[in-house]
């Protein structure tokens, strides 16, 4: 009997292909556990990859095609799966964004991606590469912006996102870049398109001063969390420490001033940056 053709690179061939391994696996009679074994990962791990919310990285495809007897269809397809646009240390994140059901995010220092305006992403860019090429930056942030669409749903995914008052107070790009964006994550909170909620440096210490935390939720695989630090960052499916971070979050959350307070303060600052940049 002939084996599974390869996958077609223009029709969501990460999908394709987690479909390809859940039915691989069940036609072996696995469980995720059991098949999670012989590749040293959780069985919530192979669901994540069968949802597509996860990468088949190379090393997992050729034991995949191992203990499925797959002969090297895992192999040669992984490869067509993980093209990615995003930096080898986001794309997974990225990609797993794009299905999420929910996102929870506390950031620390910088408006986040999905919510930056293309003024704030080119300041962000060009200050973590300043000797990058125009065409660089350029892609970069045509990449970041189209992250973005994903709010063109008007109620998918549920973004709640943390601010610190760092984030408000942190000149990106001078004062009308930032009047601009912090005006458009108003905008997205008036529009009811997202919850937003600032942690005031009144509130003092915290539960999440480590760093950035972005939690995922998914309607058919487990919830992820996603740290990330300059030029790195770590997928955590682990439901231990997933529910310890999304404990952080909720402690942040709680610190934080209401929705409205927050709304009103994000405008109010954004008001101020309007008329520095009127003064001559």
């Amino acid at each position: 009997m002939p084996g599974p053709k390869d996958l077609d690179p223009s029709t969501s061939p990460r999908a394709l292909l987690g479909a390809e391994l859940r039915h691989a696996r069940i036609k072996a009679g696995l469980t995720q556990d059991e098949l999670g074994e012989p590749l040293f990962v959780s069985g919530s791990y192979i669901g994540q990859m069968e949802a597509g919310t996860r990468r088949i990285l190379p090393e997992h495809a050729a034991r995949l095609d191992e203990a499925l007897g797959t002969d090297d269809f895992f192999t040669r397809n992984c490869e067509v799966s993980n093209k990615s646009r995003y930096p080898d240390h986001f794309a997974e994140a990225a990609e797993a964004e794009a299905t999420a059901e929910t996102i929870k995010e506390y950031a620390p220092l910088l408006v986040p991606g999905l919510l930056q305006t293309e003024a704030y992403a080119r300041a962000v860019f060009r200050a973590y590469q300043p000797t990058a090429t125009d065409e660089v930056i350029a892609e970069l942030v045509e990449a970041r912006l189209d992250r973005a669409h994903l709010l063109a749903d008007p109620t998918t995914p549920l973004l709640w996102a943390v601010l610190d008052e760092a984030v408000l107070r942190r000149e990106v790009g001078g004062p009308a870049v930032m009047a601009g964006a912090l005006r458009h994550v108003a905008g997205l909170a008036r529009r009811h398109r997202i919850i937003v909620q600032v942690l005031p440096f009144a509130a003092g210490a915290h539960a999440s001063m480590n760093g950035a935390l972005r939690l995922m939720s998914f309607p058919d695989a487990p919830p992820l969390a996603y740290l990330e630090v300059l030029a790195t960052g770590q997928l955590e499916d682990d439901p231990a420490t997933v529910a310890r971070y999304q404990l952080s979050y909720d402690l942040v959350r709680a610190s934080a001033l209401s929705p409205e307070s927050s709304l009103a303060l994000i405008e109010s600052v954004a008001e101020d940056y309007a008329h520095e940049d009127e003064q001559p």
